[in-house]
């Protein structure tokens, strides 16, 4: 039987990682609902762009444009992967670098030279570990991503692909659908060819259908609008991920604090059983001493 001072001492220790859990269950869930708001606020914006460039691209069927080319000669690609820089969060930083680990291994199968833009302390760290190259670590965007910041990194993309450096561009990331599913996803960015173009629905969502299309008068042509809005869907799209990432990070973690505090509350009972009945027997065997004294002195 545990010493009784040793089960005092544990269950005090578990007491306090109950509280520490439960604190940081309740910050992450205030987090996510500002990270919510966040990439809600962000969706209409991009699918109404989206629309817009859908709408463009057939009224400007033989319009070519740089981002809409293909470098199948071109044996290089960029691929951005979306971690984050601290941990607790469950499964959300191994699934996502799984499924970009997926996708670098389906490359390379290809002969294709994949160049990592890594961003999350969490990614880096992982890399080294399997000693992987990482092209460019990123650590100066955390869980709130401004527009401003994630705008350079679209910009350099755009600049390698055009310049013939890379054939394409992808994202690996956790894709927010709601608060019960994350799924990680690598979504192409660069060539915007396709439904890529069009932007994707949500599950559930009905899909368009040509009845629905909207005829436009452009002014100006729809090659000088698709100047301008085609480099903005590649923004968008990964300021999107980013927003989709961050909230993601915060289901996971609250999730994941959630399943601790319940832990450490199951555990605290095991403890307090075994307390308890370490307790009853020193007490019985401390009524058997005094009875047995009380025998041998009659």
């Amino acid at each position: 039987m545990a010493n009784r001072r040793v089960l005092v001492k544990r269950r005090k220790s578990v007491r306090n990682i109950k509280k520490i859990t439960r604190t940081m269950q309740l910050i992450a869930t205030a987090r996510f609902q500002a990270a919510f708001n966040r990439a809600v606020a962000t969706k209409p914006y991009a699918e109404k762009l989206a629309e817009l460039v859908a709408d463009l691209s057939r009224a400007a069927a033989n319009v070519e444009h740089p981002l809409l080319k293909t470098h199948d000669e071109v044996p290089r690609s960029a691929l951005v992967v979306l971690t984050a820089s601290r941990g607790l969060a469950g499964g959300y930083n191994a699934n996502v670098l799984r499924e970009g680990i997926r996708h670098l291994e389906a490359e390379e199968g290809r002969g294709v030279d994949v160049r990592v833009t890594m961003v999350g302390k969490k990614g880096i760290s992982y890399f080294k570990f399997l000693r992987r190259e990482v092209d460019e670590p990123r650590t100066d965007i955390g869980e709130k991503p401004r527009f401003e910041q994630v705008e350079p990194l679209a910009n350099e993309l755009m600049d390698r692909f055009t310049r013939g450096e890379i054939a394409s561009a992808h994202v690996a990331y956790m894709r927010f659908l709601s608060a019960g599913q994350q799924r990680p996803e690598v979504v192409q960015l660069l060539p915007l060819v396709g439904a890529n173009t069009a932007g994707r629905k949500e599950e559930g969502e009905a899909a368009a259908t040509p009845g629905n299309a909207i005829e436009y008068e452009f002014s100006p042509s729809p090659k000088e609008l698709l100047d301008e809005l085609l480099p903005a869907v590649v923004r968008v799209r990964l300021f999107q991920a980013f927003t989709d990432a961050a909230v993601s990070e915060q289901v996971a973690r609250m999730v994941a604090m959630k399943a601790a505090t319940d832990a450490a509350g199951d555990m605290i009972k095991a403890l307090t059983r075994e307390y308890n009945r370490a307790r009853q027997t020193q007490i019985t065997m401390e009524l058997l001493d005094i009875v047995g004294g009380a025998n041998a002195l009659s």
